[in-house]
């Protein structure tokens, strides 16, 4: 059983005094369900209340889209995956894989409300601190206000990523009620140092709790927000104390997992590639403890030879699956050669799951099939994919099925919610950063700093775990398809290992969230995207129908309208293009 942090909801601080008038007596009756300002202000209030800001990573109550783990945003938009399903279900989702979004669309609105309710549980946090009662420590009370501090940094990360210029409101700031506005002229980026920096050197190194942010955490955050910056020497600074000395928040030292498969199963969930996670936990009084954000995403009409049974969601692409194909030494096709005709995987679209097909032989890195749900390979524990009778509209969604983050036969009812419409609730955390997710930053820092040697190490460390035979997908006793990896022996110069450092990250963190906002901050996510819509439109030309990248304006999702309206529009200014 994971000892963990249990989501919960917001606690509310509100004092309500209600006096009875009995002939000359008058009692004061506490409001049912409220706490007082002294329950709030001891050790135990404010942990609620740091717990509340924790809730808010998963977004509940708000969209799928909202979620930190951007699965929409950050693997739809950048091409990972399709929306999936059919055309018509949550086709608020569909604009995210044209590029057509509006500032009216609800789940941009959802997407802003979600991290500024994280932001103002975590300013609650920091204001009742003021008054900390006795029972607070000088120690406790830093600590408390680091991981507030950290969360905040990470809910303004999420909005200065997707939304660029954005208004900063701290705890001193009286922004609910309505009496100060605040305007987003000012890039929040030194705001978002500072909250991580402190962060850093006021977290202790482990903590009491898995999921709680500890000081090495806080140091690889601060280095992403730093390779956001470009800051690449002051990342490698950082990388080169983490590495070596950091652990997660229940002590583990960091290290890669055996088996690439271990960060996607909620039995191994805060191992040592954990750096930062969203907690989930089934059978814990609600199936939102669990993880809502990814309940859709999962093979279509499986009955009970399958997993959830709904709804077909978040489909990985042609480009992504074709993308696993390697070159007979083992190498990736970094040269974009993956997609023609003679390098593209074999797939059964269109092919009935009664009539015959035929498996690729080529070779293929083996991360393939723990990433991508493919016809006549094993899917986990369930069964052989077995094609099209999986996939709920082949036209709309393509051959494939989510795999990542989809929990296995063993672990129903188990690891996951069975209290709720579906067993789709399970208890995978999500990691927002993970030991391979770090690995692959700074071997890009150091790539850019121009130490190539270090870059290679970092780079052949995750292709070495990938190599593992171990940890490929078994099928009959031996392995399902013709897996075939091996190290970069060198490389040539900067713009080589920029390059297979790029291409490492989209094959290693496929479906996790992070494809599209690393596009943009490349600065190659106009050629790269249309590239890509160019390809995939060919073979579904209905999901893809009208899409097209403009750059200057879609690296950055619009400023809410309803937002705008509210504020005024000499207090918030639209993004370009919208």
């Amino acid at each position: 059983m994971k000892k963990l942090i249990i989501k919960g909801t917001m606690v509310t601080a509100m004092m309500v005094m209600i006096t009875f008038a009995c002939k000359d007596k008058f009692l004061e009756v506490p409001a049912t369900g409220q706490l007082s300002s002294a329950q709030l202000t001891s050790k135990a209030g404010l942990d609620g209340l740091l717990i509340g800001a924790y809730s808010q990573l998963n977004a509940r109550g708000f969209s799928q889209s909202a979620s930190s783990f951007n699965w929409v945003r950050g693997s739809v938009s950048g091409g990972e995956a399709n929306k999936g399903s059919n055309s018509g279900d949550f086709n608020a989702l569909t604009p995210y894989e044209t590029y057509q979004l509006l500032p009216s669309s609800g789940e941009v609105n959802a997407k802003w409300n979600a991290m500024y309710e994280g932001i103002a549980r975590c300013n609650s946090v920091l204001r009742a601190l003021g008054g900390a009662g006795a029972d607070v420590t000088a120690a406790a009370k830093t600590q408390l206000q680091a991981e507030a501090r950290f969360l905040r940094g990470h809910y303004y990360f999420e909005l200065k990523r997707n939304f660029n210029m954005v208004p900063f409101i701290d705890e001193t700031v009286d922004y609910g009620a309505g009496i100060e506005k605040v305007t987003n002229a000012t890039d929040i980026w030194p705001k978002i140092e500072d909250d991580f920096k402190f962060a850093q050197t006021s977290l202790p190194e482990t903590q009491g709790a898995v999921g709680r942010a500890n000081k090495w955490a806080a140091a690889a955050y601060l280095a992403k927000v730093y390779m956001y910056e470009k800051k690449f020497a002051e990342a490698k600074a950082l990388y080169d104390q983490i590495i070596p000395n950091g652990v997660t928040s229940n002590g583990l030292k960091y290290a890669l997992l055996a088996s690439y498969s271990d960060n996607f199963n909620a039995a191994k969930d805060n191992g040592s590639e954990s750096v930062f996670a969203i907690q989930a936990a089934a059978n814990a009084g609600s199936s939102d403890n669990a993880n809502p954000e990814l309940v859709l995403n999962f093979p279509y009409n499986t009955g009970s030879n399958g997993p959830a049974g709904c709804c077909g969601f978040f489909a990985p692409s042609f480009d992504l699956a074709n993308s696993f194909r390697v070159n007979a030494n083992g190498l990736p096709l970094v040269d974009g050669s993956y997609n023609s005709a003679a390098n593209a995987l074999k797939n059964d679209q269109g092919i009935a799951s009664s009539a015959a097909f035929t498996l690729d032989t080529g070779p293929v890195d083996p991360r393939l099939d723990w990433s991508v749900g493919r016809r006549g390979i094993q899917y986990l524990d369930w069964q052989p994919h077995p094609g099209l009778d999986w996939i709920r509209d082949q036209s709309f969604a393509g051959p494939y099925s989510p795999k990542k983050f989809v929990f296995y036969k063993a672990q129903d009812k188990v690891l996951t919610d069975g209290s709720s419409w579906t067993d789709g609730y399970s208890a995978i955390n999500y990691n927002i950063i993970r030991f391979a997710d770090v690995l692959l930053m700074a071997a890009e820092a150091e790539a850019e700093v121009g130490t190539l040697a270090n870059a290679l190490k970092y780079v052949n460390m995750i292709r070495t775990r990938a190599a593992n035979p171990a940890g490929f997908v078994q099928q009959g006793g031996k392995a399902a398809a013709n897996y075939v990896i091996s190290n970069y022996a060198s490389f040539a110069d900067k713009t080589a290992a920029q390059n297979a450092i790029r291409f490492e990250r989209k094959l290693e963190l496929s479906g996790e969230g992070h494809r599209f906002y690393d596009l943009v901050r490349w600065g190659v996510a106009e050629p790269v995207l249309n590239a890509f819509l160019a390809y995939e439109s060919k073979l579904l030309p209905t999901a893809y129908s009208g899409g097209k990248f403009t750059a200057g304006k879609d690296e950055y999702q619009p400023i809410p309208q309803t937002q705008i309206d509210y504020q005024g529009k000499d207090v918030l200014k639209q993004n370009p293009g919208y």
